[in-house]
């Protein structure tokens, strides 16, 4: 059964840190390439983070760069979100996928599998 399970989430004030886990079972990590997904209340789901299967290539959405590192542990098959500087407007509920064909993607509908996601609110 294939499972993703996301950890992590919680409150943190304006400037701080999280990161964010993604442990999967049920399929092989290092053949899926990874994305993280946030839906903030009243908004439509948004491409955060990205990463390939075979060399890791990673993408990130503009808001983010610099401040969020995304990462995979193929051996512990868990793919982590590190997030600094956090902002009030990174609030929202954080959700990992799996798309099969290993290829880096921003595009929601490529992605295979979802988790059901983290919370994640920013405030002070």
């Amino acid at each position: 059964q294939v499972q993703l399970v996301e950890s992590g989430g919680g409150l943190v004030q304006p400037g701080g840190s999280l990161r964010l886990s993604c442990a999967v079972s049920g399929f092989t990590l290092e053949y899926y390439a990874i994305g993280w997904f946030r839906q903030a209340p009243g908004k439509g789901r948004e491409g955060v983070s990205f990463i390939s299967s075979a060399d890791g290539s990673t993408q990130y959405a503009d808001s983010m760069k610099g401040r969020f590192t995304i990462s995979r542990d193929n051996a512990k098959n868990i793919v982590y979100l590190q997030m600094n500087s956090l902002k009030p407007e990174d609030t929202a509920l954080y959700y990992c996928a799996a798309d099969r064909t290993g290829l880096l993607t921003s595009d929601a509908f490529r992605y295979d599998y979802w988790g059901q996601g983290t919370q994640v609110t920013v405030s002070s």
